[in-house]
């Protein structure tokens, strides 16, 4: 059995093991995770070979350096426009490369994006927590943070052809985003319903995997916020009562009492999350027909992409 092992030197904030996520337990109030960029990891770990939602690593805009202390393998990086130095020898992400023994990798910041994904060629070793090694920010479960000084052991790892791995266009940062109105938007006025679809919002520092709060005008509701607690979604636009919508992103709660303006379709959400904080974006009403006519075509070219 062949293996490989690298010590983490160096990671910023929100380094973590992210799968496809952790399906089929949001009525227990266990949120889903998963990798921010969903497409990203499917991609990534299709140019090396492995299953689409295989357990990845999951680098922010802090970075990540890496130094091989036994064995050799091949890694994909998909997701962000972001920089790879190994050695003397710098890169740009969505690339199949090798590293051996000895070798350091540093990912960091590139032109675009806010995540990018580390995929190894073999299976990487981390805890599983419920089916899933998806880890949750928040409390730490799953396959867990990235920190300085660990050491990631991947076993039956493999060598393949250094290679460019194909980035479709809709993997970038998306300056406009289509939501579907709703569901509570009998709590909102009409001009605050314009002024969503008709401003630019800014991403703010107060941004994490939960979710990220907007700069923009007030769309404070009008009633008081006294509705039920009920489920809520990945994409979802809470907005409390101080005025602020917030997006929620892949570790968000389970429910929530909040009114939610609207829902980000989809297909948009990955390229949501590629936005970074300061980024501004705007939103666009499609109905749910057309949401998930988007939804369809984006599947389908995902799935042409896996065929190749």
């Amino acid at each position: 059995m062949t293996r490989a092992v690298l010590r983490v030197t160096a990671a910023g904030p929100l380094c973590s093991v992210q799968d496809g996520g952790r399906a089929g337990f949001l009525r227990f109030g266990v949120p889903a995770s998963g990798a921010m960029d969903r497409a990203a990891l499917a991609l990534a770990n299709h140019g090396l070979g492995n299953p689409p939602g295989a357990a990845a690593v999951e680098v922010s805009l802090g970075g990540l350096t890496l130094e091989v202390e036994e064995g050799a393998l091949s890694i994909a990086i998909a997701g962000g426009g972001f920089l790879l130095d190994r050695g003397s020898t710098r890169l740009g992400s969505w690339q199949v490369v090798t590293l051996r023994e000895g070798d350091r990798l540093a990912v960091r910041r590139g032109p675009w994006g806010a995540w990018s994904v580390m995929a190894f060629a073999g299976r990487l070793i981390a805890p599983d927590w419920l089916g899933s090694r998806a880890t949750h920010a928040l409390s730490g479960l799953g396959g867990g943070a990235v920190t300085k000084g660990q050491r990631l052991v991947v076993e039956d790892s493999r060598l393949l052809p250094e290679r460019p791995i194909a980035c479709p266009v809709w993997a970038r940062p998306r300056g406009e985003v289509a939501v579907v109105i709703g569901p509570q938007d009998r709590f909102f006025g009409s001009d605050r319903i314009d002024l969503l679809l008709g401003t630019t919002f800014h991403l703010t520092d107060a941004y994490d995997r939960m979710g990220v709060r907007l700069r923009g005008p007030s769309l404070a509701p009008q009633s008081a916020l006294a509705i039920p607690s009920e489920p809520v979604l990945r994409g979802s636009i809470q907005v409390a009562g101080d005025g602020v919508p917030v997006v929620l992103l892949a570790d968000h709660q389970t429910t929530g009492g909040y009114p939610k303006i609207a829902t980000l379709v989809g297909s948009e959400l990955d390229g949501f999350a590629q936005l970074r904080p300061h980024a501004a974006v705007a939103f666009r009403a499609v109905s749910p027909e057309q949401a998930v006519g988007m939804a369809r075509l984006r599947a389908a070219a995902l799935a042409r992409l896996l065929e190749r």
